[in-house]
């Protein structure tokens, strides 16, 4: 199976937006819900999916202010409430009484949220290079390299950055948002003329950093004391499902200082560290990383 055999369709969900969904696998089996990241869509699974869908029912969204769903220009629309509330939707959209979720990037972000708020209906948790939110605050006060290699945090939040990237052009920022994490070449022609083809619509660019925007992170300057934010003093609560943590330890973006102490976020915790693979492990590394997901999401 290929990615042009992904059935699509278009929702209109009860959190307000209408969400492009691509689906694989057969719906009598078990449900996985995947969440992608910044900057990309339900193509995130491109070649991971063809390796599960003949284990279970992959529904994988492009979220929302990304690929072919609804793009709100408000920075309050992007608040973890909000996504939080798409995933719970969607799931209601295909009713859904369990489901195993997976999230890379951004799409782990909402992924952990929902574990930590205590979802019912997620039977089990998986995270592709995605930091849990109290460690991921942390580094960013007290680890030197986790907050200068956050710093296109503070980039992407600048009002003017719509105008830089208009100024560059659509084609050098999507040299400049992969050529860190993969070898340009890797990627097929027709790969990147569909991301910056999306990119390109109107208001699509300002819905993809709209994440940032509205993200309570705090991401200092470098050298700047700050302290630790209420939340993280405060605590969160533990994760009471299994959750398997899948990590390309050569991620530039997100440093492997993001597993120290993940072990103590909830009762069950396995981590897979995945040497010389890269942010992008789900096309990057899809044989690796669907040998590490296919018996978790299974429960074997």
């Amino acid at each position: 199976m290929t990615e042009a055999a992904f059935g699509q369709m278009r929702l209109s969900l009860s959190s307000g937006i209408e969400m492009n969904v691509a689906l694989a696998g057969p719906d009598d089996a078990p449900p996985v819900i995947l969440l992608h990241g910044f900057p990309e869509s339900h193509r995130t699974w491109r070649a991971l999916a063809p390796l599960l869908a003949d284990r279970f029912r992959l529904i994988m969204p492009d979220q929302r202010g990304f690929g072919d769903s609804d793009r709100p220009q408000e920075v309050e629309a992007y608040a973890t409430e909000r996504l939080l509330a798409d995933l719970f939707a969607l799931a209601d959209a295909f009713d859904l009484d369990h489901y195993a979720l997976v999230g890379h990037d951004w799409g782990g972000a909402i992924a952990w949220a929902a574990a930590i708020l205590g979802e019912s209906r997620i039977s089990r948790l998986a995270i592709i290079n995605s930091p849990h939110p109290l460690l991921f605050q942390k580094s960013q006060i007290e680890s030197a390299p986790q907050r200068a290699a956050s710093q296109y945090i503070r980039a992407f939040r600048d009002p003017d950055f719509e105008k830089f990237v208009e100024g560059i052009g659509f084609e050098t920022f999507f040299d400049k948002s992969f050529a860190s994490h993969v070898d340009l070449g890797t990627i097929p022609p027709d790969e990147r003329a569909t991301y910056i083809a999306q990119w390109s619509r109107p208001g699509a660019l300002s819905a993809m950093l709209n994440w940032y925007r509205a993200s309570v992170i705090v991401v200092p300057p470098p050298g700047e004391t700050a302290d630790l934010p209420d939340f993280v003093t405060r605590g969160l609560p533990k994760i009471s499902v299994p959750v398997r943590i899948v990590w390309g330890l050569d991620d530039k973006a997100l440093l492997p200082i993001q597993l120290d102490g993940v072990g103590e976020v909830g009762e069950d915790i396995e981590i897979f560290p995945l040497p010389g693979v890269g942010h992008f492990a789900p096309w990057q590394a899809p044989d690796i990383v669907a040998a590490a997901l296919a018996p978790f999401l299974a429960g074997d």
